[in-house]
């Protein structure tokens, strides 16, 4: 891996070998205050945590040396369900973002990279580095059905078939502490591919305790990807290590980034 990362940062495992994938953590930024640490979000964006962007700078130069000579496209996301795909001779603007919760690439030089914050990112690599393509995955975009679009783009992409992928899910929020209503549960329980031992009774009436990294692999499986790593950190339980918008609204917010290499 690069000299430039960060030794807390967590690195994806199970791809292949002409792959890179990374989720950085808090460790290693210069922000202060409610995003103390490595916090990537932009002032640009919205719903951005008011932050000095010399910080932000700062930490996205960070963050990019880690994957250099590749260069990390971050994405407007509106928890949906569109994928993009990036070509190195067509990057946006700086300073510009485009309107997606998932992109994907088959060119070296382009990291493709999703922002979050108790969200689970999703990282995908086809065979021999053909492609790679990151999802941004809160319930929302879960449900609606943005890793279905992201393999189905990948897979067009790269000429392979879902069962060739290699998936790695970063850290969000744990099946412990993502409270829910029962209008969650039942928008993923009314989909073939999701059981109901995703969700656990809290105790409070019509609440629930969902299981985002699993109902992810539920729905990978169900698609015909048999390659699935990561998912174990908890971005709620660990104030130190991880932001997290459902313990503290108001936040930074981590990338995690794949690219070919």
């Amino acid at each position: 891996m690069p000299n430039e990362l960060h030794p807390d940062w967590l690195v994806a495992n199970g791809l292949p070998p002409q792959v890179r994938g990374l989720m950085a953590t808090r460790a290693g930024g210069v922000s202060l205050g409610a995003c103390q640490g490595l916090n990537l979000r932009s002032v640009e964006l919205p719903r951005a945590t008011e932050d000095d962007p010399d910080h932000i700078r700062e930490n996205q130069r960070r963050f990019a040396l880690a994957m250099a000579p590749a260069a990390p496209v971050y994405l407007n996301q509106v928890h949906g369900a569109d994928v993009i795909r990036l070509r190195r001779d067509q990057l946006p603007a700086p300073g510009t973002y485009p309107v997606a919760d998932a992109s994907l690439t088959t060119d070296r030089g382009v990291a493709c990279t999703v922002l979050v914050a108790d969200c689970l990112p999703v990282l995908l690599a086809a065979p021999e580095g053909r492609g790679v393509a990151a999802a941004h995955a809160g319930w929302r975009g879960l449900a609606g059905g943005v890793v279905d679009n992201t393999v189905a783009a990948l897979c067009a992409a790269a000429d392979c078939a879902p069962s060739d992928l290699s998936v790695w899910l970063g850290a969000c929020i744990g099946p412990d502490r993502f409270e829910v209503g029962g209008e969650v549960r039942e928008a993923f329980l009314a989909q073939a591919s999701h059981t109901e031992d995703r969700f656990r009774a809290t105790g409070t009436p019509g609440k629930w305790w969902a299981d985002l990294p699993g109902l992810a692999r539920e729905r990978l499986l169900h698609l015909g990807v048999q390659q699935v790593s990561g998912g174990q950190w908890c971005t709620v339980r660990d104030p130190s290590r991880f932001f997290s918008f459902r313990r503290d609204r108001d936040t930074g917010r981590h990338a995690a980034a794949i690219w070919i290499v």
